[in-house]
């Protein structure tokens, strides 16, 4: 009566798995890896700009021109009047590089006297005119 024995015998069913291929699987892996990662080449080529050695240009200083409310013009807070106006936007005209004219109004000047000045400017011969505002004022 031999219903169901635990003998090892040659004829029943081992459960384990067999990690020799396995094994080779990965050494071979790993030897493949070995001996390709030294001959990649890990540069990465970059075409960058060459450097210039020049001297930066002087900025020249800018000029500041407000308009009071009664229609007042001041060169850097200098009062002057049209002729001096005039003759200064062409002095300042013939310098290189040009300075930028920032021209500055308050809230109540009329605007008959910020074209009289823009047009003085124009023909005078400057190029750059910046507007300055003050978003606080009111």
């Amino acid at each position: 009566m031999a219903m169901g024995s635990l003998s090892d015998s040659d004829d029943d069913f081992n459960p384990e798995i067999n990690t020799t291929p396995l094994v080779d699987v990965m050494l071979v892996l790993l030897i493949i890896f070995i001996i390709t990662i030294p001959v990649m080449n890990h540069a990465v080529k970059i075409d960058l700009p060459r450097a210039t050695n020049q001297p930066d240009e002087p900025k020249p200083q800018n000029i500041s021109l407000s308009i009071d409310a009664g229609g007042k013009v001041f060169w850097n807070e200098e009062a002057i009047d049209s002729e001096q106006l005039t003759a200064r936007i062409a002095e300042a005209a013939k310098k290189q590089p040009q300075p930028e004219l920032h021209l500055r109004a308050a809230r109540t000047t009329q605007y008959e006297k910020v074209a009289q000045v823009m047009a003085a400017a124009q023909s005078g011969g400057l190029s750059k005119i910046g507007f300055v505002t003050d978003p606080q004022a009111k």
